[in-house]
C-alpha cells in the first residue's frame, strides 16, 4: 500500500511539473480593471490617454516612483508634474523604501485613497523590494478588482508582468536575473521596454530559450499597450514586438523566408489588437 501511494506522489509531482512548465500555460490579464503598459519615454498624448483611461482628470492618481532609487521624491516626480498640467486634479506621490516602510499606516492610508495607480521608471527590482508580498501590493490588486487602473513607463511596465525581465540588481542587461517574479497583473508574460530605440529586439530571446511557456512583449519608447481582460490594444508612436512563437504580416507571409519559430517575432503598430490567451493578432 505504501508503495502504491509513493508512485502515486511521483506521479502527481510529474503532472505538476508538467502543467508548470509546459507550452501551453495561458496568458492572461486581469479579469476587471484596466491596464496602461508603457515602454518608457511616454509624451503628453500617452499621460493624455492615461486619464481619459482612468475616469477623467478628477480621479484619484497615485503615482509610485520607487524604481528610480532615490531616497525622497516630490509632488513632480515620474510623471506626476505632467499630469497635472494636462488637467489631473488630484494626483500623489508616494514612495516606500521597504516593506516595513510600504505596511506603515501613512503609505498605506494615502494608497487606499487611489482609484488608479502609476509606476514610474527605474529599475524594477527595487519595486520588488519595497512592494511585493506586503499589504500595498494587495491594495494593488483591490483597486484591480474594484474596476480601477493601474499603469507605468519603462521599469513600471516590466513591473506588470508575471516573470520580471531585466530583474538583476547588478545591471540591467541581464535578462534573467536575480529577482524573476513581478507583480503578474499579465499572467505568463515577459515584458521589456525601450525595446527599438536600445536595440534591444533579440534580448528576449535570453528569456524564452529557458521559458519558452512566456509569451514575450517588447514595447518601444512612447508606446503603450491597453490592456482589457486578456486583450490589448497598441496606442503610441512606435511599435510593440511579439515573441510568440509565430509570424504575423498585413501582407502575409507565404512568399516570406521565414526563421524558425522560436527565432520569431513580429511588429504591431497603434490600432493593432492582440489576444494575449489566444496568442493571436485581431484581425
Amino acid at each position: 500500500m505504501q508503495v502504491r501511494n509513493y508512485f502515486q506522489l511521483i506521479f502527481l509531482l510529474i503532472i505538476m511539473q508538467i502543467d508548470i512548465t509546459g507550452q501551453n500555460i495561458e496568458t492572461t490579464g486581469p479579469e476587471s480593471g484596466t491596464l496602461m503598459v508603457v515602454g518608457g519615454g511616454a509624451k503628453e498624448g500617452i499621460y493624455e490617454k492615461w486619464i481619459e483611461l482612468v475616469g477623467g482628470p478628477e480621479t484619484p492618481i497615485v503615482v509610485i516612483p520607487t524604481a528610480a532609487g532615490r531616497e525622497s521624491y516630490d509632488q513632480d516626480a515620474s510623471g506626476a508634474e505632467l499630469m497635472r498640467a494636462l488637467g489631473a486634479t488630484d494626483v500623489t506621490v508616494i514612495h516606500a523604501s521597504t516593506k516595513e516602510e510600504a505596511e506603515s499606516e501613512v503609505f498605506l492610508s494615502a494608497l487606499k485613497k487611489a482609484k488608479a495607480i502609476w509606476f514610474g521608471g527605474g529599475r524594477q527590482w527595487r519595486l520588488v523590494d519595497a512592494y511585493a508580498g506586503t499589504k500595498a501590493e494587495a491594495i494593488f490588486w483591490d483597486i484591480l478588482k474594484a474596476g480601477g487602473s493601474i499603469g507605468g513607463s519603462s521599469a513600471g511596465a516590466t513591473i506588470q508582468g508575471s516573470y520580471l525581465a531585466r530583474g538583476d540588481t547588478q545591471n540591467n542587461q541581464i535578462m534573467m536575473g536575480d529577482h524573476e517574479q513581478g507583480f503578474g497583473f499579465i499572467k505568463n508574460m515577459a515584458i521589456d521596454q525601450h525595446v527599438i530605440a536600445r536595440n534591444r529586439h533579440f534580448d528576449m530571446f535570453d528569456i524564452l530559450k529557458k521559458r519558452p511557456d512566456l509569451l514575450g512583449i517588447s514595447i518601444d519608447e512612447n508606446t503603450a499597450i491597453i490592456v482589457h481582460g486578456d486583450e490589448f490594444t497598441v496606442l503610441g508612436d512606435s511599435y510593440v514586438i511579439i515573441y510568440d512563437g509565430t509570424f504575423w504580416s498585413r501582407e502575409g507571409s507565404s512568399l516570406k523566408t521565414l526563421p524558425e519559430p522560436k527565432q520569431s517575432f513580429y511588429f504591431l503598430r497603434s490600432g493593432d489588437k492582440y489576444n494575449m490567451k489566444l496568442r493571436k493578432v485581431i484581425k
